[in-house]
């Protein structure tokens, strides 16, 4: 019953702010506030029922013990890959951006726009290098 309650919560709380957000003027202030909105209401619904349903009592600690710290592994190493993927496309975005319009002004300096895109695109590299030295 409560897994079908904490559901339909998420699934409202997901639709609802974009329903708002359709039927609104579409301004983009209105974006916003959906945005947040829906975004307040998703996490507050997930940790909710992270803590309505995982509130239980523990059995079997010492084999639990030897899976807590597996599990922290591939949380630590999908942490470091995703996140240094963010990071990564936020400075291509950038960077590429930059790089095209310094090539419509000057064709002579494509070498350097390209070092710069690719440091950017290393970053992603690098993580998922951390995350395989976590595993490993």
């Amino acid at each position: 019953m409560t897994q079908t309650v904490l559901t339909v919560i998420l699934i409202l709380s997901m639709a609802l702010p974009f329903g708002g957000y359709y039927f609104s003027k579409r301004k983009a202030h209105s974006f916003k506030i959906s945005l947040g909105v829906n975004l307040l209401l998703f996490f507050g619904t997930l940790v909710t029922a992270d803590m309505l349903l995982f509130s239980g009592h523990i059995y079997g600690a010492q084999e639990a013990a030897a899976a807590s710290a597996e599990g922290w592994r591939y949380i630590a190493a999908a942490l470091s890959t995703g996140l240094s993927c963010i990071g990564a496309g936020v400075a291509v975005a950038s960077a590429a951006s930059a790089a095209i319009g310094a090539l419509s002004e000057d064709s002579g300096i494509m070498g350097k726009a390209l070092i710069f895109v690719a440091l950017a695109e290393s970053i992603a590299l690098y993580g998922l290098l951390i995350s395989f030295s976590i595993l490993g």
